[in-house]
């Protein structure tokens, strides 16, 4: 699928260009615009059934997905559809290699071809310690290469990590990363930093793989607008 991001990184849409019979699924609420011809279906996000059901239930409660997906699908001549997230930011496309995964932070699936599904997994006893959801998103293919797009608050920057060059990073800051990548929660510094800094406790990435942070902090953002929202009086 061949995917354009217009508009990069404060407010980035992205186009998927779809193939003749081509399918994309897509968290609702996320199409921008589309080609005409376009065959448009909502499912539940883990598919049918009750096990569908269940996932579907687990990525919407634990996820902090949408219970449901639309799938846009073309026709014989082919078509595009633009998709955007809800908050201004960045969106970046992945390959995904049949029996590997990414796994992302709840909120960040914006899209996938239909090759590619996702659930939730749980972070463990280190979510208590975490400013983050206690599962992520894991996303991997069913058949061959797939894509997915994931999107973030402010822009999304790659880093490389590996054995030799792990790093830290804000939870409230990380978008993605690969498997080979293994994580643990650590205090920012001393005492005195982890009380005062600000950053009290972080996250070491260490392994070989990629990490996706983003620039900006929604929970940050929301602290520092709750002094200006207005009182209610009794």
């Amino acid at each position: 699928m061949e995917i354009e991001l217009d508009f990069s990184p404060a407010f980035t849409m992205a186009t998927a260009r779809l193939a003749p019979g081509e399918s994309i699924k897509v968290e609702p609420g996320a199409m921008v615009s589309q080609s005409l011809g376009l065959d448009l279906k909502t499912g539940m996000s883990g598919g049918g059934g009750l096990g569908g059901f269940l996932k579907s239930m687990a990525k919407a409660a634990l996820g902090g997905e949408s219970f449901f997906l639309n799938t846009f699908t073309a026709g014989q001549g082919g078509g595009w559809v633009s998709l955007a997230p809800s908050a201004p930011g960045d969106i970046k496309s992945f390959d995904i290699a049949p029996g590997s995964n990414i796994f992302m932070q709840g909120g960040a699936f914006l899209a996938c071809t239909h090759n590619v599904n996702y659930d939730t997994k749980f972070q463990g006893a280190k979510s208590l310690f975490t400013r983050e959801s206690m599962f992520f998103l894991r996303a991997f293919s069913e058949g061959g290469t797939g894509q997915i797009l994931y999107s973030a608050y402010g822009a999304i920057k790659e880093i490389d990590v590996t054995p030799s060059t792990p790093i830290r990073v804000d939870n409230g800051h990380l978008v993605a990363f690969t498997d080979g990548i293994q994580y643990g929660v650590v205090p920012s510094g001393g005492l005195k930093t982890s009380l005062f800094g600000g950053e009290a406790l972080v996250l070491e990435m260490q392994g070989s793989g990629k990490v996706w942070i983003q620039t900006r902090n929604m929970e940050a953002l929301a602290s520092t607008l709750v002094p200006f929202l207005p009182q209610r009086s009794n």
